[in-house]
């Protein structure tokens, strides 16, 4: 694949991934409205291990905390870092759940259209600028129950429809719940790292049963591109949420879902 093509897949992995405007929608448009070859599952792969990088190096302190809780648990500790892995662990289950379902039935061919990532940019995108606008800014990431895991982890499990963005539904989830802003961003990009994993181990089933998978260079250098784009766009959020809301990414949503939508129906 030619490097251009690459920089691109990398640029719009990289920054779409952790802003709330759906990475996986604008993969699948960039073929789509472009004309350009589909990247393939092996390049898939590359570009969403190259954005877990990044949130890991980024929250990795976080990372450490929830890695530490995981050996907590086996040891039978109840502390924070103890609460946190397992929070992590039940926010990932619905969405692992849901996505076999969908696999199984081939429930994500039929969503991969123009219309209906138009309408969910749009649909998803008030309902952020909604509960960010009313929601309560008063809880923290130590505040982070079981309970509101599972809830979160469910309103992730809409994010396989595309368009809808897994970041920005979680963010939404954790906001109608009263958690601060930055909270909210810090929790959702926490509960990529697992679904990244989960989603990526899928596709390598994918790749190991075709012939045809991409080349290891192209993967290299895309999931080293993904990485340091996506690293850029996480600094930027974050620091950006200190002072501005999510309404710029709604604004960006509802243009962007009514391009599409006239491109699907006119």
């Amino acid at each position: 694949m030619a490097l251009w093509h690459l920089i691109l897949l990398a640029l719009v992995q990289g920054i779409t991934e952790f802003l709330p405007v759906s990475s996986s929608g604008h993969l699948i448009l960039l073929p789509a409205l472009t004309g350009m070859d589909d990247q393939g599952l092996a390049l898939d792969i590359a570009l969403h291990l190259g954005t877990l990088g990044a949130v890991v190096l980024y929250f990795r302190r976080d990372v450490g905390r929830a890695l530490s809780g995981v050996g907590g648990l086996m040891r039978g500790r109840r502390g924070p870092d103890e609460r946190l892995a397992a929070a992590l662990a039940v926010a990932t289950v619905p969405v692992i759940l849901a996505g076999l379902a969908l696999k199984l039935t081939l429930g994500t061919e039929v969503m991969r259209s123009v219309a209906v990532i138009g309408w969910s940019t749009i649909c998803f995108g008030l309902l952020l600028w909604w509960f960010d606008r009313v929601g309560a800014q008063r809880r923290a990431i130590d505040d982070w129950s079981l309970r509101d895991a599972l809830v979160m982890g469910l309103w992730q499990a809409i994010a396989l429809i595309p368009g809808t963005s897994r970041s920005g539904i979680c963010i939404t989830a954790a906001r109608a719940m009263g958690y601060e802003r930055q909270e909210a961003a810090r929790i959702a990009m926490l509960m990529s790292i697992p679904t990244i994993l989960a989603s990526a181990a899928l596709l390598m089933l994918d790749v190991a049963a075709d012939p045809g998978g991409a080349l290891l260079r192209d993967a290299a250098v895309a999931a080293g591109l993904s990485f340091l784009a996506a690293l850029g766009a996480l600094a930027l959020m974050m620091r950006l949420l200190r002072s501005v809301s999510f309404t710029p990414y709604v604004i960006y949503r509802l243009a962007l879902g009514a391009f599409l939508l006239g491109w699907a129906y006119l």
